[in-house]
């Protein structure tokens, strides 16, 4: 909304909150009051001659009355709509005389299209969207007045299409310090990456057909060529999302009414209320709950492997289990899977390549000292490995799945996997990602680009970003991972500590165009540029010195 429309909605506001909204006085106080003069002829209230009779009477009165004193019976000097005004302002001083509020009636309610073609012109949303906000905001108002309460059906408009408005797409600078930051979108996409993406997005493309032939082809045969190399397993292929990669390989490989083996401590809840046991359900599957919530022992499983059909390990996300505690190993259960002759899935959620993170070179490693690892999870003999595009990986959203070449096959040939199919520029994403892990440049991927700077890089921006400004201080703090992944983990950092209310300070950096949004730590907004990508700085040292003057 621009800044038009939004003075318009703090106007409309300031209006709402200036008139009465105590019931009683609309029904028992004001009416009868009007009933005496403000009629016409027909005994129909008139509201020309009421809203006349308003503007004469004392608008000043409100300053002779003293704080302690009780309001006078049927009368309401404290709420008129009015401008603010000094104590001796005599601008609107005419005569003191008691005066009455003049609600809205029914009649004086404005058409669908009068409100819609107002509010419109100050609106950047598609005029559909504004008339009908518009028409819910007649509606509540209406319905309102009926019930007797004050309502103003422009303000209601404006406040929901503010409330759209907010939810448009747009972009944002994120500069919390949660580099996968779920809420904002997740892993940032190279440059180069979001260009293929686009690219094939505003063009035809070869997303299912030898251009050689003419022929029909597999959306997945250049991911199943790619996979392999940068994985080690034999074969895989994408799908939209990491759930959809679960529930595809739960219904492929376990079967309908399968039997599948779970621990306790990893029937997992995340985001938007995603629950496991109702994955599985929706799957087909039937869920085998074995061991306790801290601990899980290989010997667990081994107690139901004979009356099972498969296996499945979920690493936890957003949350870790400390002290008292054990789980089974990878390489166990995989091992317990083979002797038992039923399939194992691992879903691994954050997507780690290479646990030896060859890519980091010198760099700290200690971080991701607990998150498995897809290669090493193939390894270890997993018939199925899950794992998300969006975390770790650095791509676009997507679930992959690798593995045998026999559990893969079985998986892409399920009817579920249509349902969840990534469409034709999203492959053109993921492979392009998967391309920089196979030609060994990961560090062009922003999420490794941000993981691996060290804290004197941090500090020197944050001091290029407060150049000419005074107040905010530069001070150690933590970036996280985010999105679930290495949970716990934390990265050394330096903070822009920013001085004064800390919501003051947010609202004024997220209401900058782009908007860019802080996080709220120990009373103080912060900013965080290890989370910011470079070419962003300008805009955040532009909205610091907007702030701090």
């Amino acid at each position: 909304m621009n800044h038009r429309s939004s003075r318009h909605l703090a106007l409309a506001k300031l209006l709402l909150d200036a008139v009465p909204h105590e019931s009683a006085l609309l029904r028992d106080e004001v009416r009868p009051q009007q009933c005496r003069h403000d009629h016409d002829a027909n005994g129909r209230p008139d509201t020309d001659r009421r809203a006349d009779r308003v503007e004469q009477h004392d608008l000043d009165n409100r300053y002779d009355q003293k704080p302690e004193e009780e309001p006078r019976a049927n009368t309401h000097t404290d709420n008129v709509v009015r401008p603010p005004m000094a104590p001796n302002d005599q601008s609107y001083a005419v005569s003191r005389v008691p005066y009455y509020f003049a609600p809205m009636e029914l009649r004086d309610l404005p058409s669908v299209d009068a409100l819609a073609n107002t509010i419109a012109a100050s609106s950047d949303l598609p005029l559909a969207i504004v008339t009908k906000a518009c028409q819910d905001s007649l509606d509540a108002a209406r319905q309102a007045l009926i019930d007797g309460r004050y309502s103003d059906p422009e303000s209601i408009a404006f406040e929901r299409l503010a409330d759209i408005e907010a939810a448009k797409p747009t972009h944002v600078i994120n500069a919390t310090g949660v580099l996968l930051h779920t809420n904002l979108g997740r892993a940032p996409l190279n440059v180069n990456i979001a260009a293929s993406w686009g690219h094939a997005a505003a063009a035809a493309g070869n997303v299912e057909m030898d251009v050689r032939t003419g022929r029909r082809s597999s959306r997945s045969d250049y991911l199943r060529a790619l996979i392999p190399t940068v994985t080690a397993a034999e074969d895989g292929f994408a799908v939209n999302n990491n759930a959809g990669a679960l529930l595809l390989a739960l219904a492929s490989v376990a079967g309908h009414g399968g039997r599948v083996a779970v621990s306790r401590g990893e029937l997992i809840e995340i985001g938007g209320s995603f629950r496991l046991p109702d994955l599985m359900a929706a799957s087909g599957a039937t869920l085998v709950e074995v061991g306790t919530t801290n601990r899980t022992r290989l010997a667990d499983f081994e107690a139901v492997a004979g009356s099972v059909d498969a296996i499945l390990k979920v690493h936890p996300s957003n949350y870790r289990v400390e002290g008292f505690q054990e789980e089974a190993s990878y390489a166990g259960l995989a091992g317990l899977a083979t002797a038992n002759g039923i399939p194992f899935i691992a879903d691994i959620g954050s997507g780690l390549i290479d646990e030896s993170t060859p890519w980091l070179s010198n760099g700290d490693r200690s971080w991701l000292s607990s998150e498995p690892g897809v290669r090493q999870t193939v390894a270890s003999g997993a018939d199925i490995v899950l794992f998300s595009g969006d975390k770790l990986l650095g791509g676009p959203q997507a679930g992959i799945l690798v593995g045998t070449a026999e559990a893969v096959q079985k998986a892409a040939k399920h009817p579920i996997a249509r349902a969840v199919r990534l469409d034709g520029p999203a492959i053109a994403a993921v492979a392009a990602t998967l391309e920089l892990y196979a030609d060994q440049r990961v560090l062009e991927i922003p999420f490794w680009a941000m993981a691996s700077l060290d804290t004197a890089q941090i500090e020197a921006r944050a001091q290029a970003v407060l150049d000419g400004t005074s107040g905010a201080q530069i001070v150690d703090g933590h970036s996280l991972p985010g999105a679930g992944s290495v949970p716990g983990a934390t990265l050394p950092t330096k903070l822009i500590k920013l001085p004064g209310s800390a919501d003051t300070a947010y609202l004024a950096l997220a209401n900058h165009q782009p908007p860019i949004i802080s996080s709220r730590r120990n009373e103080s907004a912060v900013l965080d540029l290890r989370s910011v990508i470079p070419e962003d700085d300008s805009h955040v040292a532009e909205a610091v010195r907007e702030l701090l003057g």
